[in-house]
C-alpha cells in the first residue's frame, strides 16, 4: 500500500485488500523490533564480509569470518539474511580447450601419492596443474603448484602456450621461495611435465616427480578443485579484454586473496597464509608482492 499510494488512495486499497485503515496506519507508525534492528545491523556487517570477498562467499564462510570479528552469530540466521537479501555465492563454468596432452614417446613418472593428498607439514607434497584463461585477445594457460598442507599457491606462471616453459617457470618460483627437501611433486601425465627439461630440473632441485594415471581427474583432485574455486571466483565473473588484464587479475587473486584472506572449509575455515603460520612454530614469509607477473 505504501508503494502504490501516490497511484490510489489508502482507504480504496484497504477496501481491495480487506483490511482497515486504521490498521495500515497502527503498522506504519509502529516502531521496528529489536530482533528487526538486530537483523539490519548484522546485514551491513555480512554485506561488508560479502563484498570483501569479492561477492563470492556463501554463509559458512561469511559465518566463520564475522566469528573470528567476534561475532556469535547462527549459520541459520546469516543464511537467511543472505538469501533475503539477494546475496549469492559464485557458480562453475565447464568446457574450454584441453590442457592435457601426453607424449606417448615420453615415460612418465611412478604415483608416489596414490589418491593420498594428505601432508603433515608443508612443503611434503606439492599437487600441480594447468587450465586455460579466456581473453578477447586468445587463451592465456596458467600453470600452478600448490602445497598440499595448506592448499597455498606456492609457484605459478602464465603464459600464451603449453610448453615445458610454463610448467618450468611455475615450478621455480615454488623452489625459489620454498625452498624444499625432497618434495614430492604431483602431476597428471601432460607432455610438459614429462619432458626431459622439466624431469632434469626436479633432479637438480631434489624435487621427487609423481604423475597420476591417464584421463582420471581424482588422481588430481586437490589441483582440479583450486581450478573450480579459481573459475567460479573469478574466471567465470569476468570477461577480459586483454591478456595484460587476465594477468593481473590472476595475480591480485592468487597473492592477494586466495592465499592470505580465503577461508577453506578444509582448514576450519582459515586461509592458506594464516593455517601455516598457525601450526608452524617457524611461520614462512608472505608471497612478496613487489612484481606483478
Amino acid at each position: 500500500m505504501s508503494a502504490n499510494q501516490a497511484d490510489f488512495p489508502i482507504a480504496a486499497m484497504a477496501r481491495a485488500l480487506g483490511v482497515s485503515k486504521a490498521g495500515y496506519y497502527a503498522w506504519v507508525d509502529r516502531q521496528p523490533s529489536a530482533r528487526r534492528l538486530a537483523d539490519t545491523a548484522l546485514l551491513k556487517r555480512i554485506r561488508t564480509v560479502h563484498l570483501g570477498s569479492h561477492e563470492t562467499y556463501g554463509a559458512p564462510r561469511v559465518h566463520a569470518d564475522l566469528r573470528d570479528q567476534g561475532e556469535r552469530h547462527s549459520r541459520k540466521r546469516i543464511a537467511r539474511l543472505m538469501r533475503e537479501a539477494g546475496l549469492v555465492g559464485t557458480s562453475h563454468r565447464r568446457g574450454g580447450p584441453v590442457t592435457t596432452r601426453r607424449d606417448r614417446e615420453a615415460r612418465p613418472a611412478p604415483d608416489l601419492v596414490d589418491r593420498n593428498f594428505a601432508a603433515t607439514a608443508p612443503n611434503r607434497l606439492w599437487v600441480a596443474d594447468i587450465t586455460y584463461v579466456p581473453t578477447a585477445a586468445g587463451f592465456l594457460y596458467l600453470a600452478v603448484v600448490l602445497d598440499a598442507f595448506s592448499r597455498r599457491i606456492v609457484g605459478w606462471a602464465m603464459a600464451t602456450h603449453l610448453r615445458s616453459k610454463l610448467v618450468l617457470d611455475a615450478l621455480e618460483m615454488a623452489v625459489t621461495q620454498r625452498r624444499p627437501r625432497d618434495v614430492i611433486h604431483h602431476s597428471d601425465q601432460g607432455s610438459q611435465y614429462t619432458s626431459l627439461a622439466f624431469g632434469n630440473r626436479c633432479r637438480e632441485a631434489g624435487v621427487r616427480p609423481s604423475m597420476g594415471s591417464v584421463g582420471d581427474a581424482y588422481d588430481n583432485a586437490m589441483a582440479e578443485s583450486f581450478f573450480s574455486t579459481l573459475e567460479c571466483e573469478l574466471l567465470a565473473r569476468r570477461c577480459f579484454r586483454s591478456q595484460a588484464e587476465a594477468r593481473m587479475a590472476c595475480f591480485s587473486y592468487i597473492e592477494g586473496f586466495y592465499n592470505p584472506l580465503r577461508r577453506h572449509s578444509a582448514l576450519g575455515y582459515r586461509s592458506p597464509v594464516v593455517y601455516e603460520n598457525e601450526t608452524r612454530s617457524d611461520p614462512l614469509p608472505e608471497t612478496l608482492l613487489s612484481q606483478a607477473p
